[in-house]
């Protein structure tokens, strides 16, 4: 598609090496023409982005977009534009679909229906058949339809001999495995985080121990087998420090963290009145679980940060807590907690919080990071880290709205995306 665009008075940042500079940017047909002063429009469109930042599209690497088998939640579509009004311009999307992506076919499908949208779709494919954990699904033949990465998602690699196998795997064909972490055996039926506030309120818990056990099994054959393993959505103290004592001993492993997992403690649950937007997994954890994944994310432990995107219909989550399905929306409200909660109080500069992520989910990912180089795709997000506001109803893109943030303050705003020969803003 073409785009001739002018990108004037704005700040650009670039996400690989953290230098900013005034600057404008040019774009003709879609790619990087010029980045200078005072760059003459030529008869391109012109966006103003004085006070804003330019920097090279952010990627959430962790989403559920649910097509095919659940467009009553969300479709691909959906999904990209929540994704491109978030600040996005590209995602990775989980196997957890029905039928799961676990095959070559549905891998080449999903890559099949997001053709043509400003936000790029990497799809992920499941490590096991069916998702079922029984036998290693056909890695190489989805690596070489598109898959990005492996990953069960949702559904725990329980098997050890198995889990070393799917590394090994992986490791030949180069891709990562993306682990949700919870040794399952030590948590049959829990709903929130096993702790004094499930039990004030008579909920089954979720113990942490089950997501440190199991990251820790996976760290070492990450170690042993010399396969990438990267521990999604951490949310315990514990867990960080599983991760960190393992980079120490160089085995490759890499993890994220999501927003409402330092944006909110257990005593939601209780301050909401059972909210079921406020169940997901892993649980909101507690304060000190809260600043273990801040310190994480300052000293590098933490790579990246995602949102693992989680639409259910209104229909599902309207039920008793222990009946309401696990996840929450978080596309549209991870820059605003990004910049509220990380930027604002000093845990993380503005040039980290950006390579969290536009950088490393790419890096995780084998992905080619998007540069200002002339000639190069403009592949761009237009943001601020200033505008105060308050998140509303109306400011859901996704086609569910399943999310504990409604109403919430939030500090920072991204404004437009460029991508595929595309521009989308966010109004």
């Amino acid at each position: 598609m073409s785009l001739d665009l002018l990108i004037s008075g704005g700040t650009v940042l670039d996400a690989v090496s953290g230098a900013s500079r005034r600057a404008d940017v040019l774009i003709r047909d879609g790619k990087i023409a010029a980045v200078g002063d005072a760059l003459d429009a030529g008869g391109a469109d012109v966006y103003d982005a004085a006070s804003k930042t330019v920097s090279q599209g952010w990627m959430d690497m962790h989403v559920h977009l649910r097509e095919p088998g659940q467009e009553h939640k969300e479709t691909i579509q959906t999904g990209a534009r929540a994704a491109a009004w978030g600040g996005f311009t590209a995602v990775a999307c989980m196997p957890n679909t029905d039928p799961p992506i676990a095959t070559r076919d549905v891998v080449e499908f999903v890559r099949k229906r997001a053709e043509g949208l400003a936000v790029d779709v990497y799809p992920i494919g499941a490590v096991t058949k069916g998702r079922r954990g029984e036998e290693l699904a056909e890695m190489a033949d989805m690596a070489a339809g598109g898959a990005v990465a492996f990953s069960d998602d949702g559904s725990p690699v329980q098997h050890g001999g198995l889990m070393r196998r799917a590394l090994e795997y992986a490791r030949t064909v180069g891709r990562p495995v993306l682990g949700h972490e919870e040794d399952l055996t030590l948590n049959p039926h829990g709903h929130m985080n096993e702790g004094a506030v499930a039990t004030r309120l008579g909920l089954p818990g979720i113990p942490g121990l089950a997501e440190e056990a199991m990251i820790a099994r996976d760290c070492l054959l990450a170690e042993f087998t010399g396969g990438r393993f990267h521990v999604c959505h951490i949310s315990t103290a514990r867990a960080v420090d599983v991760v960190r004592e393992a980079k120490r001993r160089g085995a490759p492993v890499t993890a994220e963290a999501c927003p409402h997992h330092w944006a909110l403690t257990d005593e939601a649950v209780e301050t909401s009145g059972y909210d079921t937007n406020t169940k997901m997994h892993p649980p909101l954890r507690t304060a000190a679980d809260v600043q273990a994944i801040k310190d994480g994310l300052a000293d590098g432990t933490i790579d990246a940060i995602a949102t693992d995107h989680a639409p259910h219909a209104a229909f599902e989550k309207e039920v008793e807590f222990i009946e309401a399905p696990f996840g929450i929306l978080g596309l549209e409200t991870c820059w605003g907690l990004t910049v509220r909660d990380l930027v604002r109080p000093g845990v993380l500069t503005l040039a980290q919080v950006v390579h969290k992520l536009a950088v490393a989910p790419r890096e995780i990912l084998g992905l080619d990071v998007p540069t200002f180089d002339v000639g190069g795709a403009a592949n761009l997000t237009v943001f601020d880290d200033t505008t105060e506001w308050t998140f509303g109803r109306e400011h859901v893109r996704s086609k569910s709205h399943n999310t504990p943030f409604v109403g919430s303050p939030m500090v920072g705003r991204a404004w437009a995306v460029v991508n595929n020969g595309q521009l989308v803003e966010a109004d």
